[in-house]
Protein backbone atom coordinates (compact mmCIF):
# COMPACT_ATOMS: atom_id res chain seq x y z
CA UNK A 1 0.00 0.00 0.00
CA UNK A 2 1.34 3.42 -0.98
CA UNK A 3 2.16 5.65 1.96
CA UNK A 4 1.04 9.07 0.68
CA UNK A 5 2.06 10.82 3.91
CA UNK A 6 5.63 9.56 3.53
CA UNK A 7 5.65 10.62 -0.13
CA UNK A 8 4.52 14.12 0.79
CA UNK A 9 7.22 14.33 3.48
CA UNK A 10 9.88 13.25 0.93
CA UNK A 11 8.52 15.74 -1.59
CA UNK A 12 8.65 18.53 0.98
CA UNK A 13 12.21 17.63 1.98
CA UNK A 14 13.30 17.62 -1.66
CA UNK A 15 11.75 21.06 -2.36
CA UNK A 16 13.15 22.38 0.93
CA UNK A 17 16.76 21.58 0.01
CA UNK A 18 16.25 22.64 -3.59
CA UNK A 19 14.93 26.00 -2.43
CA UNK A 20 17.66 26.40 0.16
CA UNK A 21 20.35 25.68 -2.46
CA UNK A 22 18.66 28.00 -4.92
CA UNK A 23 18.63 30.83 -2.39
CA UNK A 24 22.33 30.41 -1.65
CA UNK A 25 23.01 30.84 -5.38
CA UNK A 26 20.50 33.69 -5.46
CA UNK A 27 22.24 35.48 -2.55
CA UNK A 28 25.58 35.19 -4.36
CA UNK A 29 23.95 36.53 -7.54
CA UNK A 30 22.76 39.54 -5.51
CA UNK A 31 26.38 40.32 -4.60
CA UNK A 32 27.38 39.86 -8.27
CA UNK A 33 24.62 42.29 -9.33
CA UNK A 34 25.91 44.93 -6.90
CA UNK A 35 29.47 44.52 -8.22
CA UNK A 36 28.35 44.71 -11.89
CA UNK A 37 26.20 47.76 -11.16
CA UNK A 38 29.05 49.50 -9.32
CA UNK A 39 31.56 48.77 -12.11
CA UNK A 40 29.12 49.97 -14.77
CA UNK A 41 28.39 53.14 -12.81
CA UNK A 42 32.12 53.74 -12.42
CA UNK A 43 32.69 53.20 -16.15
CA UNK A 44 29.91 55.50 -17.33
CA UNK A 45 29.79 57.85 -14.33
CA UNK A 46 33.18 59.39 -15.09
CA UNK A 47 31.45 61.23 -17.96
CA UNK A 48 28.37 62.15 -15.91
CA UNK A 49 28.91 65.86 -16.68
CA UNK A 50 27.43 65.15 -20.13
CA UNK A 51 24.74 62.72 -18.99
CA UNK A 52 21.30 63.14 -17.50
CA UNK A 53 20.17 61.19 -14.48
CA UNK A 54 18.12 58.90 -16.72
CA UNK A 55 21.29 57.49 -18.29
CA UNK A 56 22.93 56.82 -14.91
CA UNK A 57 19.72 55.47 -13.35
CA UNK A 58 19.90 51.82 -14.63
CA UNK A 59 23.21 50.91 -12.88
CA UNK A 60 22.00 52.64 -9.70
CA UNK A 61 18.74 50.66 -9.88
CA UNK A 62 20.78 47.49 -10.43
CA UNK A 63 22.81 48.13 -7.28
CA UNK A 64 19.60 48.65 -5.28
CA UNK A 65 18.05 45.52 -6.82
CA UNK A 66 21.21 43.54 -5.94
CA UNK A 67 20.91 44.59 -2.30
CA UNK A 68 17.20 43.67 -2.28
CA UNK A 69 17.95 40.32 -3.95
CA UNK A 70 20.49 39.49 -1.23
CA UNK A 71 18.01 40.34 1.55
CA UNK A 72 15.15 38.48 -0.17
CA UNK A 73 17.38 35.42 -0.68
CA UNK A 74 18.16 35.45 3.05
CA UNK A 75 14.42 35.51 3.73
CA UNK A 76 13.94 32.58 1.34
CA UNK A 77 16.68 30.53 3.04
CA UNK A 78 15.15 31.15 6.46
CA UNK A 79 11.64 30.38 5.21
CA UNK A 80 12.79 27.12 3.60
CA UNK A 81 14.62 25.91 6.72
CA UNK A 82 11.72 26.85 9.02
CA UNK A 83 9.19 25.46 6.52
CA UNK A 84 7.12 28.58 7.09
CA UNK A 85 4.17 28.92 4.69
CA UNK A 86 3.77 32.68 5.23
CA UNK A 87 7.49 33.45 4.90
CA UNK A 88 7.63 31.52 1.64
CA UNK A 89 4.62 33.41 0.28
CA UNK A 90 6.27 36.68 1.34
CA UNK A 91 9.48 35.54 -0.39
CA UNK A 92 7.61 34.76 -3.63
CA UNK A 93 5.78 38.12 -3.46
CA UNK A 94 9.09 40.01 -2.98
CA UNK A 95 10.62 38.20 -5.96
CA UNK A 96 7.60 39.12 -8.07
CA UNK A 97 7.92 42.81 -7.09
CA UNK A 98 11.65 42.83 -7.96
CA UNK A 99 10.86 41.13 -11.28
CA UNK A 100 8.24 43.78 -12.12
CA UNK A 101 10.68 46.62 -11.21
CA UNK A 102 13.36 45.15 -13.50
CA UNK A 103 10.84 44.73 -16.31
CA UNK A 104 9.63 48.34 -15.92
CA UNK A 105 13.20 49.72 -15.96
CA UNK A 106 14.03 47.67 -19.07
CA UNK A 107 10.93 48.81 -20.96
CA UNK A 108 11.49 52.46 -19.98
CA UNK A 109 15.12 52.34 -21.14
CA UNK A 110 14.08 50.84 -24.49
CA UNK A 111 11.25 53.35 -25.06
CA UNK A 112 13.34 56.45 -24.27
CA UNK A 113 16.58 55.24 -25.89
CA UNK A 114 16.59 57.69 -28.84
CA UNK A 115 15.32 60.56 -26.69
CA UNK A 116 18.16 60.01 -24.20
CA UNK A 117 20.73 60.06 -27.03
CA UNK A 118 19.43 63.38 -28.34
CA UNK A 119 19.27 64.82 -24.84
CA UNK A 120 22.91 63.87 -24.18
CA UNK A 121 23.98 65.46 -27.48
CA UNK A 122 22.18 68.70 -26.53
CA UNK A 123 23.90 68.76 -23.14
CA UNK A 124 27.29 68.30 -24.82
CA UNK A 125 26.59 71.10 -27.33
CA UNK A 126 25.64 73.49 -24.52
CA UNK A 127 28.67 72.49 -22.44
CA UNK A 128 31.07 73.01 -25.37
CA UNK A 129 29.70 76.55 -25.86
CA UNK A 130 30.56 77.28 -22.19
CA UNK A 131 34.13 75.91 -22.43
CA UNK A 132 35.93 79.23 -22.04
CA UNK A 133 33.48 80.57 -19.43
CA UNK A 134 33.24 77.68 -17.00
CA UNK A 135 36.07 75.77 -15.32
CA UNK A 136 33.74 72.83 -14.73
CA UNK A 137 32.95 72.51 -18.45
CA UNK A 138 36.60 73.08 -19.37
CA UNK A 139 37.83 70.33 -17.07
CA UNK A 140 35.10 67.96 -18.25
CA UNK A 141 35.95 68.48 -21.93
CA UNK A 142 39.70 68.21 -21.40
CA UNK A 143 39.20 64.97 -19.49
CA UNK A 144 36.84 63.32 -21.98
CA UNK A 145 38.89 64.34 -25.02
CA UNK A 146 42.15 63.11 -23.53
CA UNK A 147 40.76 59.82 -22.19
CA UNK A 148 38.60 58.88 -25.19
CA UNK A 149 40.92 60.46 -27.79
CA UNK A 150 38.14 62.46 -29.40
CA UNK A 151 37.50 66.09 -30.30
CA UNK A 152 34.27 68.08 -30.20
CA UNK A 153 30.74 66.73 -30.01
CA UNK A 154 30.43 65.28 -33.52
CA UNK A 155 33.82 66.31 -34.97
CA UNK A 156 36.74 68.75 -34.43
CA UNK A 157 34.78 71.28 -36.53
CA UNK A 158 32.50 71.87 -33.53
CA UNK A 159 35.26 74.09 -32.11
CA UNK A 160 35.10 76.54 -35.05
CA UNK A 161 33.65 79.31 -32.88
CA UNK A 162 36.01 78.56 -30.01
CA UNK A 163 39.75 77.94 -30.05
CA UNK A 164 40.38 74.20 -30.09
CA UNK A 165 41.84 73.02 -26.73
CA UNK A 166 45.14 71.14 -26.56
CA UNK A 167 43.26 68.07 -25.32
CA UNK A 168 42.09 67.65 -28.95
CA UNK A 169 45.65 66.83 -30.00
CA UNK A 170 48.33 64.37 -28.98
CA UNK A 171 52.05 63.86 -29.51
CA UNK A 172 52.20 60.68 -31.64
CA UNK A 173 55.34 59.15 -30.21
CA UNK A 174 57.73 59.43 -27.28
CA UNK A 175 60.20 62.24 -27.66
CA UNK A 176 58.02 64.22 -30.07
CA UNK A 177 57.31 67.83 -29.11
CA UNK A 178 54.05 68.46 -27.26
CA UNK A 179 51.12 69.87 -29.24
CA UNK A 180 50.82 73.62 -29.54
CA UNK A 181 47.69 75.76 -29.76
CA UNK A 182 48.72 76.90 -33.24
CA UNK A 183 49.24 73.34 -34.44
CA UNK A 184 46.09 72.04 -32.79
CA UNK A 185 44.00 74.77 -34.40
CA UNK A 186 45.67 74.40 -37.78
CA UNK A 187 44.07 72.44 -40.60
CA UNK A 188 47.49 70.92 -41.24
CA UNK A 189 48.28 67.57 -39.61
CA UNK A 190 51.99 66.95 -39.07
CA UNK A 191 54.18 64.65 -37.00
CA UNK A 192 54.13 66.84 -33.91
CA UNK A 193 50.42 67.65 -33.78
CA UNK A 194 47.93 64.84 -34.35
CA UNK A 195 44.31 65.95 -34.15
CA UNK A 196 41.76 63.48 -32.82
CA UNK A 197 39.27 63.13 -35.67
CA UNK A 198 36.38 61.35 -33.91
CA UNK A 199 33.61 63.18 -32.07
CA UNK A 200 33.15 62.52 -28.36
CA UNK A 201 29.38 61.99 -28.55
CA UNK A 202 29.69 58.68 -30.43
CA UNK A 203 32.44 57.45 -28.11
CA UNK A 204 30.47 58.24 -24.93
CA UNK A 205 27.35 56.77 -26.53
CA UNK A 206 29.28 53.58 -27.35
CA UNK A 207 30.45 53.27 -23.74
CA UNK A 208 26.89 53.79 -22.48
CA UNK A 209 25.54 51.18 -24.94
CA UNK A 210 28.21 48.64 -23.94
CA UNK A 211 27.28 49.20 -20.31
CA UNK A 212 23.60 48.78 -21.21
CA UNK A 213 24.29 45.42 -22.88
CA UNK A 214 25.99 44.18 -19.73
CA UNK A 215 23.06 45.37 -17.60
CA UNK A 216 20.53 43.77 -19.95
CA UNK A 217 22.41 40.46 -19.91
CA UNK A 218 22.63 40.44 -16.12
CA UNK A 219 18.99 41.54 -15.84
CA UNK A 220 17.72 38.72 -18.07
CA UNK A 221 19.78 36.15 -16.16
CA UNK A 222 18.48 37.36 -12.80
CA UNK A 223 14.89 37.51 -14.12
CA UNK A 224 15.06 33.82 -15.08
CA UNK A 225 16.43 32.94 -11.64
CA UNK A 226 13.61 34.94 -10.03
CA UNK A 227 10.95 33.03 -11.99
CA UNK A 228 12.47 29.72 -10.84
CA UNK A 229 12.54 31.01 -7.26
CA UNK A 230 8.86 32.05 -7.38
CA UNK A 231 7.85 28.61 -8.70
CA UNK A 232 9.90 26.73 -6.08
CA UNK A 233 8.60 28.91 -3.24
CA UNK A 234 4.97 28.47 -4.32
CA UNK A 235 5.49 24.72 -4.75
CA UNK A 236 6.94 24.38 -1.25
CA UNK A 237 4.28 26.62 0.29
CA UNK A 238 1.57 24.48 -1.34
CA UNK A 239 3.23 21.29 -0.06
CA UNK A 240 3.32 22.73 3.48
CA UNK A 241 -0.33 23.73 3.24
CA UNK A 242 -1.37 20.29 1.98
CA UNK A 243 0.57 18.58 4.76
CA UNK A 244 -1.15 20.76 7.35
Amino acid sequence: MIDFAKMKTCELSLIKYLLFGFNLVFAISGIVIIIVGALTLSEVGQFQHFMEGRILAPPVVLIVVGAIVFLVASLGCYGAIRESYYMLIAFAACLLVVFIIELAVGITAAVYHNEIDQSMKNVMDESLARYEKSDMDKNAWDKVQSELQCCGVSSPNDWNKTKRPLSCCEAPREGAPPPTEEGCNSAKVDESNILFSSGCFEKIKMKAENASRVLIGVGIGIALIEVIGILLACWMALSIKNRS
